[in-house]
């Protein structure tokens, strides 16, 4: 069992015998040892693991023993959304031309198909059946008893975000209320995009298209943390598009850093500019903001049918009032979450710097629909709507479906009512269910914004419709209003609006009435596939963010000298006749810390024991920057760095070997390599925040 380690840190001493000087060490154990009288992970120390030969520094270099990158004859990214999904393409020898997938089967009136819903059905053995609008038709036209031996799931992709302890092993829950594995789901809709993208190219190239051939790119949110943004990965290894060994393939993208990459490229002819006085796109200072909505409305409708889209390779025009050092926000608001990211423009190449760590949090559209939810149970009672989700999963899906359409036709200037469609199913088991009908229901509930039209409908009144949106919005806004306080974030001078959830028009009323006194509001063409089309734009040139910031404080417990008076008495361990403070928190890097892309926290160490082979090295987390101990509150055990040195053994290995090891944070994701210097041999290194 190798849990049990230490580690010794040498701090610069320039004595002949370092082992002798005992002074200059420190040690670390790992928080699996065993604790004594108060919780102190580091009280047993067990074997040590690894002394270090140089202190920690950051070099600028990339490291010169990866391997070149295997170049790609296409690059793929899949825009992986809470509430609907696409896939987009671009061949390495012609960046301009950006393809989305080719239509869907199925669509709702007035959406726009060139993404389906990120729903998935399995069999009632849990095999695979279908994915998106196939899915959703399918699991409609079952029959309500053999429909509840179907595992349906949709708006699952939440589930990474909102579950704390996530693992391999982590269930999502199926409309019928029976468990499956997440990563099986993640992995059968992976698996679907792969095939289908596969299949346009090979159709295009007239001859099978091999998957080593395609660069793939996911989506995530920027706010996700670290085992989330795994997890994605291992589920796209388990669906086929790359493999540890061959990881470079797929590259994890962050949704508001594609949207940014793809606003650098925006002509005046490809936006709405709602802060706009002058004329913007044909339309005369004199008209309203309302225009402005209508306006963004319609370049989605008549952009509906192209299926390609040319990407200038200069600047766009709406770059050309940007200056160096010039600050914008991108808003990406999502189904899910909205996710906020600060960037700062370098000219001349148009280089991205992430000014501030990217935040937001659960305010997307789906806030909408659990507001419709409540509403329900306020009128029909939550012990119906329960039961009724249960019983008749199907028709529920039926009444989200009708509500999302009326849920798009909100707007602030409406007049007249919207009315959603309820199940047959529902009017009749809530009959059976309580002994009175539905109408009577919407009576006796004295909710006044709400009647019962004779066609079979809920009729809203706008002011309703609107009421719903309200606690997600507010949310959204107040987030803003926090994210304008900083001091980085001042003097912004774009805000750039993207995502689904962009799309609604209440939404861009208060962001406007809000913020354009602060910065122009911007809206681009088509905003539901902007993070599309930007994250192929950032698979064919993934070092165009330049600089970014670390969302948390990242360091190792180890084991300092005991200085009495300033280290806690709870914290004293003496072993082997020296007095150690133990769980002291050693910083690699700080939360909101800048790191260049190509920047590596760099360390040197060498086994304790010739023969050890195999080292572990528990890594902590804090939001916070100051802290002391691993024990502090807040501080997470967020993942295990293992150097496996076992292939890389050697007969000349000397007696005190050198382990040379890089950690890159600059990145999406947090990546790690190491050498045998003695064998001049690269060794894998795995960070690993979900099997720990």
């Amino acid at each position: 069992m190798m849990e049990s380690v230490g580690v010794y840190r040498f701090c610069g001493c320039t004595a002949k015998n370092k082992m002798k000087c005992d002074s200059r060490w420190e040690m670390t154990a790992s928080e699996t040892a065993p604790t004594s009288a108060y919780s102190s992970p580091a009280r047993s120390l067990g074997d040590t693991g690894i002394t270090p030969l140089s202190p920690s520094h950051i070099v600028n270099d990339a490291d010169p023993n990866v391997s070149e990158q295997q170049t790609f004859l296409v690059v793929v990214a899949i825009d992986f959304g809470t509430t609907s999904s696409g896939y987009a393409y671009s061949f390495t020898k012609e960046p301009e031309c950006i393809h989305v997938m080719r239509r869907w089967e199925g669509g709702d009136p007035g959406v726009s198909n060139q993404k389906t819903p990120t729903t998935i059905l399995l069999t009632p053995e849990r095999k695979f059946h279908s994915f998106g609008y196939a899915a959703r038709d399918f699991y409609h036209d079952l029959d309500p008893n053999e429909a509840k031996q179907w595992l349906y799931l949709e708006k699952f992709k939440m589930k990474l975000h909102t579950t704390g302890d996530l693992t391999m092993d982590t269930d999502l829950t199926a409309a019928n209320g029976k468990k499956v594995k997440a990563l099986e789901i993640f992995a059968y809709a992976l698996q679907y995009f792969k095939e289908q993208a596969l299949k346009e190219l090979s159709d295009q190239a007239g001859s099978e298209f091999e998957n080593s051939d395609v660069r793939w790119v996911i989506t995530v949110p920027a706010i996700w943390k670290q085992p989330a943004k795994q997890f994605m990965r291992q589920a796209a290894y388990q669906a086929g598009l790359a493999s540890p060994e061959n990881s470079e393939q797929l590259i994890i993208a962050l949704e508001p850093e594609a949207a940014s990459i793809y606003c650098r490229k925006l002509r005046l002819h490809q936006m709405t500019d709602l802060s706009s006085k002058a004329a913007v796109n044909g339309y005369s200072s004199s008209d309203t903001v309302g225009a402005g909505f209508a306006q963004a409305k319609e370049h989605i409708r008549r952009n509906r049918q192209s299926r390609t889209f040319l990407v200038e390779n200069v600047i766009g025009e709406i770059w050309s009032e940007l200056e160096e050092g010039d600050k914008y926000v991108v808003v990406d608001s999502g189904g899910g979450t909205v996710d906020l990211t600060v960037h700062q423009i370098r000219l001349p190449e148009g280089h991205l710097k992430e000014l501030y760590k990217a935040t937001g949090g659960p305010y997307g559209s789906l806030g909408v629909d659990y507001e419709f939810e409540k509403l329900l149970c306020k009128i029909f009672g939550e012990d119906f709507i329960e039961q009724f989700k249960i019983k008749r999963p199907a028709a529920w899906v039926d009444l989200m479906i009708a509500f999302e359409s009326r849920k798009r036709a909100a707007a602030p200037d409406r007049t007249n009512p919207l009315n959603i469609t309820l199940p047959f199913s529902f009017i009749d088991y809530y009959k059976k269910f309580r002994g009175h009908s539905v109408e009577h229901a919407l009576r006796k509930s004295n909710v006044d914004f709400v009647k019962w039209s004779s066609q079979g409908m809920l009729r809203m009144s706008p002011d309703a419709m609107n009421a719903l949106f309200k606690p997600t919005i507010d949310s959204i806004i107040e987030h803003l209003r926090d994210l304008f306080q900083k001091p980085e974030v001042s003097t912004v001078k774009f805000l750039f609006l993207v995502g689904g959830f962009a799309e609604a028009p209440l939404l861009q009323q208060a962001v406007q009435a809000a913020f354009g006194d602060k910065c122009r509001v911007i809206i681009p063409q088509d905003v539901g596939l902007t993070i599309l089309k930007g994250a192929v734009l950032f698979g064919l040139d993934p070092a165009v963010i330049k600089v970014r910031r670390s969302p948390l404080t990242y360091g190792v417990g180890v084991l300092n000298r005991y200085v009495e008076g300033k280290h806690p008495p709870e914290k004293l361990l003496v072993k082997d006749g020296t007095r150690w403070c133990t769980d002291v928190f050693d910083k690699f890097i700080s939360a909101d810390q800048s790191v260049a892309l190509g920047e590596l926290v760099k360390r040197s160490y060498t086994p304790a024991k010739p023969s050890q082979l195999v080292i572990v090295i528990n890594i902590y987390s804090s939001e916070l920057d100051d802290v002391s101990f691993i024990t502090d509150p807040g501080v997470k055990k967020c993942g295990t760095l293992r150097l496996d040195l076992t292939g890389a053994s050697s007969t000349n290995v000397p007696a005190r070997r050198e382990i040379q090891t890089l950690m890159q944070f600059g990145d999406t994701e947090i990546k790690a390599t190491a050498v045998d210097i003695a064998t001049s041999k690269s060794v894998k290194v795995g960070i690993d925040f979900l099997n720990y």
